[in-house]
């Protein structure tokens, strides 16, 4: 009996300094609890209010427009009715060391209160034109020259639903604004031209960048290119000799050599040089190399003496590859967006870098594991003894159809050229429009 009281009068003083407590208690106000964000509505008006630029067209208008009345009865209608509104346009300029000049400023109260925020929105007139003006490669130092081969004697692989003269013409899109001379190959005579150190069009034949738009093939020239000299292996019947000869002038000439797609080399191609030759597949004027054409590449790259080895050396990786963090930089930077990630069953080892003294000095795409879907190598030599780069190789070792995107990416990852962006430099083309909310009634 006596425990059961002790209960009792336990729950009634609980009881009893909790009604106390609430008596004394201020409670916030439901304003308080959950406040309005006063800067992200009055952003998101004047970006509803100039989704169709009608806010940007009147705050050029005069001041006694009839569109400022208009403009004030849609503001009224976007916000709710207990929301006081100023609305103030500014005139950017440097005029007199003044940044900000008044314009006009409406509003639906005396008074904001004691409590608001403001978000501010730049506006330009209808007759500004923005233009973003590239560096062009070369500029700070020697080079400049981008060729693109596009020949017209010779068929491309692994470029599934595309041909080598329109992946050509898209590539000289994209790239031709950053190079001080874009140069299209459109046969193996010129392919031969440029070997030999000729130039076509009295262009800066050193340094320059030479896109390989055929895939896994690779255009040869007739002739010269083609002997027992410096194209074909007579002991192996292959071509081999002929990619090696291209690895020695991409060196001699400090060139970067760019493979879109799949195995590099895997072919050669030249419609009247092997008329009646056709891949298995029934793409003609083609012989296979096999992966003998990439090894032999690399040893001229690295200035070896040629030797035959067709050991294949890239591997089908088993997952997703994905754009490595300084390509979705520049993906921003330059306005290029190829998919994020890719399949690739072409990934070169790394251990290349190693035997064919190679720097990776781009990650297209995130290593994985001892493989690099898709990089550029540049050759390291030591000369007078200083260590420096050249030749290179752009490799992107992954699954047919060619994205060029990720070639163009890749290039310019490697070359870096920077972006000039044109500014407002005549008076009265920028105006800032600032909008302050505050609440007006009880909570």
């Amino acid at each position: 009996m006596m425990r059961t009281i002790e209960i009792f009068l336990v729950i009634m003083i609980m009881t009893g300094a909790f009604i106390i407590a609430s008596l004394f208690a201020v409670l916030p106000s439901p304003r308080q609890v959950s406040p309005l964000n006063l800067r992200r509505l009055a952003l998101t008006t004047l970006q509803t209010l100039d989704v169709n630029h009608d806010l940007s067209q009147t705050t050029f208008k005069p001041t006694d427009d009839p569109a400022w009345g208009e403009l004030q009865i849609v503001l009224s209608a976007c916000l709710p009715p207990n929301i006081v509104y100023n609305l103030t346009v500014y005139e950017v300029s440097n005029n007199d060391g003044t940044l900000y000049t008044l314009k006009k400023s409406i509003s639906n109260a005396k008074s904001i209160g004691i409590e608001s925020d403001a978000a501010s929105y730049l506006v330009a007139s209808s007759n500004v034109t923005f233009s973003v003006t590239p560096e062009k490669v070369g500029e700070r130092g020697g080079g400049g020259t981008l060729y693109i081969l596009n020949c017209s004697n010779a068929n491309g692989w692994w470029i599934t639903g595309y041909t080598s003269q329109s992946l050509a013409e898209d590539l000289y899109n994209l790239l031709s604004p950053y190079f001080q001379k874009t140069i299209m190959i459109q046969n193996t005579v010129q392919l031969a031209q440029i070997l030999n150190g000729t130039s076509i069009q009295d262009e800066t034949l050193q340094n320059a960048v030479v896109i390989n738009t055929f895939g896994e093939a690779v255009p040869i020239p007739a002739g010269y290119y083609s002997s027992s000299t410096v194209g074909y292996d007579t002991a192996h019947n292959s071509y081999a000799r002929y990619c090696h000869t291209l690895g020695k002038r991409v060196l001699q000439y400090n060139w970067t050599w760019a493979s879109i797609v799949g195995y590099p080399l895997y072919y050669v191609c030249n419609t009247g040089l092997f008329p009646n030759e056709q891949n298995n597949w029934g793409v003609y004027g083609m012989k296979m190399v096999d992966a003998a054409g990439l090894n032999a590449f690399l040893r001229g790259l690295d200035n070896q003496t040629y030797s035959y080895d067709n050991n294949w050396i890239t591997a089908q990786l088993p997952e997703v590859v994905y754009l490595s963090n300084q390509a979705r930089y520049y993906c921003n930077y330059y306005g290029v967006y190829p998919s994020p990630y890719q399949t690739a069953t072409r990934a070169l080892p790394t251990s290349i870098t190693t035997t064919y003294h190679l720097n990776v000095t781009t990650y297209i795409f995130n290593q994985v594991g001892n493989y690099n879907p898709g990089a550029v190598y540049r050759h390291v030599v030591t000369e007078n003894g200083t260590r420096k780069f050249k030749g290179s190789l752009l490799a992107l070792g992954l699954t047919r159809s060619p994205d060029i995107r990720l070639t163009a990416l890749g290039i310019l990852c490697d070359y870096k050229p920077r972006l000039y962006r044109s500014e407002y430099t005549a008076t009265g083309t920028s105006r800032l429009v600032v909008l302050q909310l505050g609440q007006a009634g009880g909570i």
